[in-house]
């Protein structure tokens, strides 16, 4: 079977003249359907870089980006917006959370945009909310509610539409220790329950410790790579930290 995503030779450069910067350096690598990918790195490594490459937010400047086979580089202005509504979910720092809409009018409109029945809506959002343990609070409003619970709901909204890829940046960068913990834990629910295939960009090696496998990049250049396997959490955080 083909890899659910597939990255050639990728680039991406800034400037011109003498004032050239590689912020991506040939990077080519792939993954797997239902894998949970983690990439990490140093401020200016490349890896948000990468991301905004991945999810069409930039653009290369050389390779093919391959999505279930469709090189998504090649896509024009007008096909993007559909291309990431029904293919890509987004876990952002900052929740990205509309305040004047309720966590449960917050998970919706991901459905809405897709153009959801409306009688089928509340039913896919009560039962993602059971699933993320934010039930109870589908009524209150994002001031209202932790920012563990703020990150639950989007991690709802993002997955909601069983999207093929979720795209994670930094998503414990804004969280206390005990609420990233529960995210990531969330995180690992909803790959191994729902099989989501799951690119996390984080510069913290507990976080990465969640993964299946981890990315190191320097210079916009992967420089080594790990493999959980059998490994304990703790055993592979370890792993992780000495490489780092």
């Amino acid at each position: 079977m083909k890899p659910l995503l597939q990255l050639e030779h990728i680039q991406k450069i800034y400037g011109n003249g003498g004032g050239v910067t590689r912020a991506i350096d040939d990077i080519s690598f792939s993954v797997e359907n239902g894998e949970f990918l983690g990439i990490m790195g140093a401020s200016g490594s490349g890896k948000t870089t990468l991301l905004n490459c991945i999810s069409t937010i930039d653009t290369v400047s050389a390779g093919a980006i391959r999505l279930d086979g469709q090189d998504i580089t090649r896509l024009r202005p007008k096909e993007l917006a559909k291309f990431r509504r029904e293919n890509l979910g987004f876990i952002f720092q900052d929740f990205n959370l509309l305040d004047t809409l309720t966590i449960g009018e917050n998970i919706a409109l991901a459905l809405a945009i897709r153009r959801t029945a409306p009688q089928a809506i509340d039913p896919q959002v009560q039962a993602m909310a059971n699933t993320l343990n934010i039930g109870d609070i589908l009524d209150k409003y994002p001031y209202q509610v932790s920012g563990g619970q703020k990150q639950r709901c989007a991690c709802a909204r993002a997955i909601i539409n069983r999207p093929k890829l979720v795209l994670a940046d930094e998503p414990t960068g804004a969280l206390d220790s005990h609420s990233a913990q529960m995210l990531l834990a969330t995180l690992e629910d909803i790959h191994r329950q729902l099989g989501a295939t799951i690119l996390m960009v984080t510069h913290d090696a507990f976080s990465a410790s969640y993964a299946q496998r981890i990315l190191f990049l320097r210079d916009g250049a992967i420089f080594s790579e790990l493999r959980r396997g059998t490994d304990s959490r703790k055993g592979f955080f370890d792993k992780i930290l000495q490489v780092l």
